[in-house]
């Protein structure tokens, strides 16, 4: 290979429009020209195609622009921004974002989902997919909560581990299989000030034992790819960063696969960061920190490493390294085999029924209760108001990193599901938009005249910060942004107007993050978080109003009082109390707390148990303890286990949680659950990247009760 046709494949291109409108014609010369091995045309907002037929002409054509009219014929990598299902491609399958699928605590079902993603993303000509999110939510200000799991490290390793699996099924030369992307390393999540891509300024302590766990669990299950965070971390921009994407990635975690940018993060070092004069700075520091492929930065990029490695500020070793990860992930890929894919199998498996019933699954089990006086589930012959701006929008409903336009999409919403489950009159009155009135008086009315009102508020679709304000249909100023938490004035109107008419009233939540909702938690008798919910949500709603479908739902993070209340987290640090504890307020006090969820039946645990009191500091204990549904219907709930570390002399969370298993029941039924406990999840990370726990009690808690187990010292 020449250094062009290298550097050509370690860099990417779009069709569509990002800074520019880049059409197939473009892309095609940009292959022929200059080699360029990796191409979005598909997958994301401002993509050429977003219908499924689209799609695949676009990809078939490109890659045979590659194969027969480049020297060598190397098939393209195709990726996506699949982050909840196909859900940039109208037809797709689209689950809850990340915080339901987090809800569910189910291991099992999240892996499913991501086969799903994977089969519908492969069969549509992608083969990487810039998925799964391991960011640790630690700012609910900031406008990508939704994509987490939620502000448990533990919870989110598991989710993304099981996303790992999912997508890479069995290997990624199966034709249903697409190379996962575990992002944005190596901490994102906890920006100044809630702002997106905003300083992240950590300890080292908290970047190894918050941030790198759930990266350490993709990287355990062979994750293929890593995206770097835009931001910079301790001064330093992770895009251009040795340390982190060298020493730290590859020496200390031992990952072995490609790097690839996120959008433009090559070009903000000069752009915004101010660490690098131009691009072509910006090009050098990236290759030199371990960057293999620039996602976007196209035919510049590739221009300027060229000429970076002829001058030698670039070595070219350094160049065949990354050459070699790209070709190797396009051989196991099986792109050399066959690197098309077929219209009409496209058009069956993108969007097909199996597909949707995952996804009804997957969001009746992320249904979380928040409180209930009874009044759910509804009577079906009950005659139900349907009101709130997310009562019947389907872009609202899917979130961000969706398509922005609901045509060609089918999507059940609220008002649908409610239709179909409902016996009784089902009147529809919306009340207001996300942040303008549009009829209360209407609303009212109808309330007065029905059984019971379902009111659903929120939030719309956005992306990072809350827009962008042609798709998102809010500007900057408006809700939702970081500066609140609160719904807006519209909103907070038509519940209350709603909740004077003495009609009862269930608050539905359709939201990408925990939202400031005491009012309606003080005043409504019941409130459903729903999350963005999906393709299907709006049926698992209705179904879970209804009383069809138990809701299993845990929260995974804590719904805090007020903005002023931030943060709130429940695995904070002990410290001291000056002046006593009576004098100081409490150091969580949420408004719902991280693992609350209500079912619709009553469980009872028996005594808690372990099979080892005593471990080494690699072994394993089990927790063991007897689950009863003493109530009169099948439920599901979740045994959550938590541990509170005496080892040792760091400062550790007061408690932070170490294992979990849903289990669901039918009425009267008993089972004992176990809940393995290892080194690894009580432990912490060192400074080698190492996980391992240190010698010492450790206190571990199921509700109420605790045992305290011992790990050993290491042997001789």
């Amino acid at each position: 290979m020449t250094v062009e046709e290298k550097v050509g494949q370690l860099v990417g291109t779009w069709a569509g429009q990002l800074e520019e409108f880049k059409s197939v014609e473009d892309v095609e010369d940009e292959i022929v020209e200059s080699a360029v091995g990796a191409v979005a045309s598909f997958g994301w907002a401002g993509a050429l195609d977003s219908r499924i037929d689209d799609v695949v002409e676009t990809v078939n054509h490109l890659q045979e622009v590659a194969l027969s009219k480049t020297r060598l014929g190397i098939p393209l990598l195709f990726n996506v921004d699949a982050v909840h299902g196909h859900a940039y491609v109208a037809e797709g399958t689209a689950f809850p974002n990340g915080l339901g699928m987090a809800a569910t605590w189910d291991e099992d079902g999240v892996e499913s989902a991501a086969a799903v993603t994977a089969t519908e993303v492969r069969k549509s000509g992608a083969q990487q997919n810039y998925s799964p999110t391991c960011d640790v939510a630690r700012e609910p200000r900031w406008g990508r909560t939704f994509e987490t799991f939620g502000e448990s490290p533990f919870l989110c390793g598991r989710m993304a581990g099981a996303m790992v699996r999912g997508y890479q099924g069995d290997g990624l030369d199966d034709s249903n299989s697409v190379a996962a992307t575990a992002k944005h390393f190596p901490a994102y999540s906890e920006p100044a000030r809630g702002e997106d891509t905003a300083p992240v300024e950590v300890s080292s302590y908290l970047l190894r034992n918050v941030f790198l766990p759930s990266f350490l669990d993709a990287i355990d299950e062979g994750v293929a790819s890593v995206m770097p965070c835009y931001n910079a971390i301790d001064g330093k921009p992770a895009h251009a960063s040795r340390e982190y994407l060298t020493d730290l990635l590859r020496g200390k975690l031992g990952f072995d696969g490609t790097v690839v940018s996120d959008w433009n993060g090559v070009r903000m070092l000069h752009e915004d960061h101010h660490v690098a004069s131009d691009h072509r700075e910006s090009v050098r520091m990236t290759r030199n920190a371990g960057l293999d492929v620039a996602s976007v930065d196209a035919v510049a990029h590739a221009d300027h490493l060229a000429s970076l490695v002829e001058a030698g500020a670039v070595a070219e070793h350094v160049l065949d390294e990354s050459v070699r990860r790209v070709l190797d992930l396009k051989f196991r890929l099986g792109l050399f085999e066959d690197a098309f894919v077929d219209a009409n199998e496209a058009r069956d498996v993108v969007g097909a029924e199996a597909h949707r019933a995952e996804a009804l699954e997957t969001a009746r089990k992320s249904m979380t209760l928040l409180q209930n006086d009874d009044t759910l589930p509804l009577d079906p012959a009950a005659d139900v108001l349907v009101a709130g701006p997310n009562a019947d929008n389907p872009i609202h409903q899917l979130g961000g990193w969706s398509v922005p336009d609901e045509a060609g999409t089918d999507v059940i919403s609220i008002k649908d599901g409610i239709e179909s489950a409902c016996d009784g009159t089902v009147t529809y009155e919306q009340g207001t938009t996300i942040t303008e009135a549009v009829d209360i008086d209407a609303a009212v009315e109808a309330a007065k005249d029905a059984d019971i009102a379902v009111v659903a508020v929120g939030e719309n679709w956005y992306i990072h910060e809350f827009g962008p304000t042609a798709e998102s249909g809010t500007a900057p100023d408006e809700f939702p942004n970081r500066t609140t938490l609160e719904l807006p004035d519209a909103q907070r109107d038509l519940v209350t107007a709603l909740y004077e008419t003495g009609t009862p009233v269930v608050g539905v939540l359709v939201t990408g993050r925990p939202l400031a909702v005491e009012w309606m938690a003080a005043n409504l008798p019941s409130l459903l978080l729903a999350y963005y919910p999906g393709t299907m949500g709006g049926q698992a709603v209705a179904e879970t109003l209804f009383g069809a479908c138990d809701p299993g739902g845990r929260l995974p993070i804590s719904f805090p009082r007020s903005a002023s209340h931030l943060p709130t987290r429940f695995n904070h640090f002990p410290h001291p109390t000056p002046i006593g504890p009576d004098e100081h307020l409490p150091s969580y006090d949420p408004l719902f707390e991280f693992g609350h969820g209500l079912s619709y039946t009553e469980f009872e645990f028996g005594s808690m148990t372990v099979t080892n009191e005593r471990m080494s500091p690699h072994g394993t204990t089990t927790v063991e303890l007897p689950v009863e549904n003493v109530g009169d219907r099948r439920g599901s709930t979740v045994v959550q286990v938590y541990v509170t570390d005496q080892a040792g002399t760091r400062v550790t969370p007061v408690r932070e949680l170490c294992g979990f298993e849903r289990v669901s029941l039918d009425p009267g039924a008993t089972e004992t659950v176990s809940v393995p406990i290892d080194a690894a999840s009580i432990g912490r990370v060192d400074e080698t990247g190492r996980v391992s726990a240190i010698p010492g009690e450790y206190t571990l808690r199921v509700g109420e009760q605790a045992v305290t187990i011992t790990v050993e010292p290491k042997s001789d």
